[in-house]
């Protein structure tokens, strides 16, 4: 265990999360989300949901600040409906570290799946809402303006 970072967050998602660079992009996949067949880099979280991964990532991982939208969500396909609640409780935790995170967007679900393909890693979650798969971009990380301690 480390101070500071959530037990939620495995080794294995933490090394990903810090050898992805500016621009990589992560999926958290719901439950059902086919991860294995669209992206050969899949790490599991089983029985974690999505806000709580949210909540525990964000405050180590920087959102991309130059592109329109650093949050993706896949929308609903024709004849079907989104749950509002998802979206809203993705986020509230979001919003914890990122209080003016832009909007998030809605893509068609086989775009969505077209980006699974390209992202740094699809991590598969045990959210069972409908919907319910978000991609992170990653940002640049600000630079520590502040000299570290206990070095001379």
């Amino acid at each position: 265990m480390l101070k500071g970072i959530s037990p939620i967050l495995s080794p294995d998602l933490l090394s990903v999360l810090y050898k992805m660079g500016h621009g990589d992009e992560i999926i958290l996949a719901d439950a059902h989300f086919p991860g294995e067949s669209f992206n050969g880099n899949v790490l599991r979280a089983d029985g974690i949901k999505i806000p709580d991964l949210l909540a525990a990532i964000l405050p180590l991982f920087e959102l991309d600040q130059y592109v329109d939208n650093p949050l993706v969500m896949m929308d609903a396909v024709p004849g079907d409906t989104l749950d509002p609640t998802v979206e809203r409780s993705y986020l509230k935790s979001i919003r914890i570290t990122n209080p003016n995170a832009k909007p998030v967007e809605r893509v068609e679900r086989f775009a969505f799946y077209e980006r699974a393909t390209k992202a740094y890693a699809v991590v598969i979650t045990g959210e069972t809402a409908k919907y319910g798969n978000i991609i992170l971009k990653k940002g640049v990380t600000p630079i520590l303006t502040s000299k570290p301690t206990n070095c001379e």
